[in-house]
């Protein structure tokens, strides 16, 4: 009897849980790409080298893409070639599901060796097709500050748009 009654008690839990777990999956990219710009800018502060992070297929070399959800890393770009000069310090693999576009095209972000990214201003937007309503942002300024919030109503469905 006991057993009956947890079986009912899942069947109706299980599926209201999806919508939650969906929600969860964008707030976690977003959490931990606020984590791998902050932690970019805070290499390239302590190296004294401009550090890029960019998006990547393989977690090597940068793509040159201006889609995000492929996988990203993090490298030093002394001679600013747009590639690390040497392995990764860090990288992420691609986000199952989730659409991450920037706003301005950008296929890497440099933070100078004082933590400024300038000229390297950029919005990117963080979905899920199906559910444009929780969109998130994360937004980075010239001065390096890097911030998350809930996307407009605008950048929600224009990210939604895009799979």
């Amino acid at each position: 009897m006991v057993v009956a009654i947890l079986g009912v008690l899942a069947a109706i839990a299980v599926p209201s849980l999806a919508p939650l777990l969906q929600r969860n999956q964008v707030q976690v990219a977003q959490i931990e790409f606020i984590a791998a710009l902050q932690h970019t800018r805070g290499s390239a502060a302590l190296s004294g080298k401009p550090t890029l992070f960019c998006p990547s297929r393989d977690g090597v070399q940068c793509s040159g893409e201006t889609r995000w959800e492929s996988g990203w890393l993090i490298g030093h770009d002394p001679a600013r070639k747009g590639q690390p000069d040497a392995a990764p310090l860090r990288s992420q693999a691609a986000y199952a599901g989730i659409t991450i576009l920037g706003d301005s095209g950008r296929r890497l972000v440099r933070f100078q060796s004082d933590g400024s990214a300038s000229g390297m201003t950029n919005t990117w937007r963080f979905c899920r097709h199906d559910r444009p309503d929780e969109a998130l942002v994360v937004v980075i300024a010239n001065s390096g500050r890097v911030r998350g919030a809930k996307a407009s109503a605008e950048q929600a469905a224009s990210c939604a748009a895009a799979q």
